[in-house]
């Protein structure tokens, strides 16, 4: 059995814990407001594909964690907060954090939280990752709705080559341990590519639906939108290169084929519009512009998108 905490048990978070939760494993949850207060009262409920999964779990705002609980206490660390939180969760955790070694798993959005927690903890202890073909969100406080086949890819961040990473034997733990719990979950040796592979959707996809109003499918099928998200995803692999990962056309047709293959989904961040929350824009449109100015390579669709959705309010 695993002891895990979940650092933001939203839709994403929430319902992973759900699925540890019934395989037996102890979870932590921290959350805020409206909806931890009904996590401590009611528990954590998670609709997903037909099923309720209802469970009582400990549930706690980040002050509460730090008294209560020592990091050491925790297997596994698991954050899984919007990437727009990164910076605040290092400031408000980071402390804490460091008088630990318990090993940190970021499944967030973007190829920026890696670098921000490494940075806080040590690069030794941090786990890249990602959740793949998962939509989830608060349906209303302590229940969560999901859908998707909700995998996980991770690997050791950042990759050391020529020696043995200590991280590699609990690698494999996790990822047989997760599989147990009924989340299919992968290693992959070289998590930066993978990282990257999923910002080429993520770029293509959300800004242009969050600025249209429009799910995957209906942008990915039509002639005049479907070519915006095709320059966008281009405009990523372009901007791989400033990270040495080097994408190419290879993963670009093969994840413009993946999301146009998708059910219609609504982006994570046409939700966080609809809903007056903030956006990742920076953590997924600025990390793709922020490189190719670097490189000194212009990304006019990615620009355009992001200037649009920046002013779009005003």
């Amino acid at each position: 059995m695993l002891k895990l905490l979940m650092v933001g048990a939203g839709g994403i978070g929430g319902y992973y814990a759900a699925r540890f939760l019934e395989a037996g494993h102890q979870v932590v949850l921290t959350a805020r407001g409206a909806h931890l207060h009904a996590l401590k009262r009611s528990g954590l409920t998670v609709h997903y594909e037909g099923r309720e999964l209802v469970h009582m779990a400990a549930a706690h705002d980040h002050q509460e964690l730090v008294t209560r609980y020592k990091s050491d206490e925790f297997d596994l660390i698991i954050i899984t907060l919007k990437a727009t939180a990164t910076v605040s969760v290092v400031s408000e955790l980071g402390d804490w954090l460091k008088q630990g070694r318990a090993p940190v798993l970021s499944l967030q959005n973007g190829v920026d939280n890696e670098p921000l927690l490494a940075k806080a903890v040590g690069a030794e202890r941090v786990i890249g990752g990602l959740a793949v073909r998962i939509g989830g969100h608060i349906a209303r406080p302590g229940v969560i709705e999901a859908e998707g086949l909700a995998q996980i890819v991770m690997g050791e961040w950042p990759k050391v080559s020529g020696r043995q990473d200590s991280r590699t034997p609990l690698l494999k733990i996790l990822v047989a341990a997760f599989n147990d719990a009924g989340i299919p979950t992968r290693y992959s040796d070289n998590i930066n590519y993978e990282l990257w592979r999923k910002l080429l959707i993520n770029n293509g996809v959300n800004p242009l639906s969050a600025l249209t109003g429009l799910d995957t499918r209906s942008l990915t099928h039509h002639p005049g939108f479907s070519k915006i998200v095709y320059g966008m995803m281009a405009e990523t692999v372009e901007a791989s290169r400033a990270d040495d990962v080097n994408l190419g056309k290879k993963d670009l047709d093969e994840m413009f084929d993946l999301i146009s293959s998708f059910n219609a989904i609504k982006t994570s961040m046409l939700v966080d519009r609809e809903r007056g929350r903030p956006l990742e824009l920076d953590t997924i449109a600025g990390a793709v512009l922020r490189r190719c100015e670097r490189l000194g390579i212009e990304a006019p669709y990615t620009e355009t998108v992001n200037t649009l959705l920046m002013h779009s309010g005003d």
